[in-house]
């Protein structure tokens, strides 16, 4: 016989084994690209697609039946042609890139706009604390797919530091 250590949520107090294998399981196959996910994703430079598996990452479209629901962080796949990336932003809470395939280049920048930048390969990450000013590009010949977490179950909008940006920010959610 086994002991459960730690209580259950209580939304899975009384659900079957079945029920929970089939809710918190993610298949990449069953995912669909969203490159509508983020504001800045309309713009060339910065077009990428979002893989959804744990929430709902920056967007906030939840409804999706083969996203895994959130409870205490966000968990994407991203996917970036070269030559794309994303728009210099800040989170309220921690974001973490982890390179699965290809290369990845990430900055971070300060309000005065000096910008420090280093290239992950894979299996390599960069955890991005909340309030810091930072992004990433592809820079090299292919494509890249990399794990995007964020520290909260629901996080809230980027924080663009373009200022058109970041009054525009949740426009993509209408």
């Amino acid at each position: 016989m086994a002991t459960a250590r730690h209580p259950l949520p209580q939304d899975l107090i009384g659900a079957s084994l079945d029920s929970i294998m089939t809710s918190y399981v993610g298949r990449f196959k069953d995912k669909k690209p969203d490159w509508a996910a983020f504001e800045d994703a309309k713009i060339e430079g910065f077009k990428r697609a979002q893989h959804r598996f744990i929430g709902a990452g920056g967007s906030g479209k939840y409804g999706d039946s083969s996203v895994i629901p959130p409870r205490g962080f966000t968990l994407s796949i991203m996917y970036v042609e070269p030559g794309q990336g994303n728009a210099a932003h800040t989170h309220e809470v921690e974001e973490v890139f982890f390179v699965l395939d290809g290369f990845l280049t990430v900055f971070i920048e300060d309000e005065e706009g000096n910008r420090l930048e280093t290239r992950l390969g894979k299996w390599e990450c960069v955890a991005c604390p909340p309030g810091v000013i930072h992004g990433y590009i592809n820079d090299s010949l292919a494509p890249v797919y990399f794990q995007v977490m964020l520290g909260r179950a629901k996080p809230e909008t980027m924080g663009y530091s373009d200022e058109k940006l970041y009054t525009k920010r949740d426009h993509h959610l209408k």
